[in-house]
C-alpha cells in the first residue's frame, strides 16, 4: 500500500518532473498563491515574522471557517459570522479577536485590493474588568 503524502495548505510542492507537467502550462506562467501573496505584501512592508505567521493563520481560519471558498468572494457579511464565532463560540479575548480582524482587513486591503466596507452586527468579545490593585504602605 503506497502512503499517502500530505501537503500543507499554499506550501511548497515537491516539484515534478518536466515529463508530468502539461504542455500548455510553460505557456502562461502561473500566478502566485494566495498566501504566499499575503507573505509577499507583508515583506515587502516590513512586517515581523511573528505578526506575519499570525496573520497568515487568521486567513487560514477564515478561509477553513467557509468551507475554502475563495475570500474575493466573501464579503463583509462572511467576515461578521467568523468574528462573531470567534466571541460567542470559541469564547477568544478582545485582544484576540481584534488581531483576526487586522490579519482579514490586511488580505482584503492590501491583498485583493478590495474595499470592505461597514461589518454589522459583529458581536465583540468582553474586555476584562480589571479592579485597581492598591499596596497598602502603612504597617499594621
Amino acid at each position: 500500500m503506497e502512503s499517502a503524502k500530505i501537503h500543507r495548505l499554499n506550501r511548497e510542492r515537491p516539484a515534478t518532473s518536466p515529463a508530468a507537467t502539461p504542455a500548455n502550462s510553460s505557456a502562461s506562467p502561473q500566478k502566485p498563491k494566495l498566501l504566499d501573496r499575503v507573505r509577499q505584501a507583508m515583506r515587502t512592508r516590513h512586517y515581523s515574522d511573528k505578526t506575519e505567521k499570525a496573520y497568515v493563520h487568521w486567513i487560514k481560519r477564515y478561509i477553513f471557517f467557509h468551507n475554502k471558498r475563495h475570500p474575493a468572494e466573501m464579503s463583509e457579511k462572511e467576515i461578521a459570522q467568523f468574528l462573531s464565532t470567534l466571541a460567542s463560540e470559541w469564547h477568544v479575548s478582545a485582544s484576540t479577536q481584534n488581531q483576526a480582524l487586522n490579519a482579514i482587513l490586511f488580505l482584503y486591503r492590501d491583498v485583493l485590493w478590495k474595499e470592505v466596507g461597514y461589518i454589522e452586527g459583529v458581536i465583540r468579545a468582553r474586555r476584562p474588568h480589571r479592579l485597581p490593585v492598591v499596596f497598602d504602605t502603612r504597617g499594621d
